[in-house]
């Protein structure tokens, strides 16, 4: 008997291929007429409402999303996307490293600000938050970007890029939080005065690591925890 293995169809690996390309091209189809429907509808918006905007049925959208949990994943996914998309340039163009802060703040307030059916869909699903975590999944695209961006300032400046990514996940939490605080109060304060008071805050924080780079000794000299009992 020949135990080899048998041959591959090529043809039927072609249809295969073919089919896995449609079958991504319409999920992202159906997700941005889900986000649209979000826009649209508001974030208690159900898979009804969002296959009608959609132009299909309710089971051809379960065809692609198994269920709304499934759904919020790849809108969650999207808008982090389109957020980096956002933020990557309004940052790489600024020079001046506490602008970077600034911008990066601005950018995601004021998206936040303009979308808000669609920041409350993403952030505030408690009956399907058990399943996926999506908020932190958002985080993790918004922060890796902006750690790179943090990275390569501090290299060109000969320092070390470790710092980058603590940097960028403490800028996206914090800033995430404040700005659900934000919106939950329906903005008691303007974009720019709230984007200005996170900054202050944020880059006191930066600028203190900064400057220690340049100290013998790094930060616990610094701070006075590298002397030793008999030179106190």
């Amino acid at each position: 008997m020949n135990s080899a293995t048998p041959p591959v169809n090529p043809g039927k690996d072609g249809r295969r291929g073919r089919w896995d390309g449609h079958r991504e091209q319409r999920r992202a189809e159906l997700t941005t007429a889900a986000i649209e429907a979000i826009r649209l509808h508001g974030p208690d918006v159900g898979m009804e409402a969002i296959a009608a905007h959609a132009g299909v049925s309710k089971p051809v959208l379960y065809r692609y999303f198994a269920d709304k949990s499934e759904l919020w994943l790849a809108v969650g996914q999207q808008a982090g996307a389109t957020l980096l998309e956002a933020m990557v340039p309004a940052v790489a163009n600024v020079r001046e490293e506490r602008a970077v802060v600034a911008a990066a703040i601005d950018v995601y307030l004021a998206h936040i600000e303009a979308d808000l059916n669609l920041y409350r869909f993403v952030v505030h699903q408690p009956d399907i938050a058990r399943h996926r975590n999506v908020v932190a999944d958002v985080m993790d695209t918004v922060a890796s970007g902006l750690a790179r961006i943090f990275g390569d300032r501090l290299r060109a400046r000969g320092l070390d890029s470790g710092a980058a990514l603590p940097w960028a996940y403490g800028v996206v939490g914090y800033v995430q939080s404040v700005g659900d605080w934000w919106l939950r109060q329906q903005q008691p304060i303007s974009r720019e005065a709230l984007g200005d008071y996170l900054t202050t805050f944020l880059w006191s924080g930066i600028s203190g690591m900064r400057r220690a780079a340049d100290i013998p000794g790094g930060l616990a000299a610094h701070e006075g925890w590298g002397e030793t009992s008999e030179h106190r």
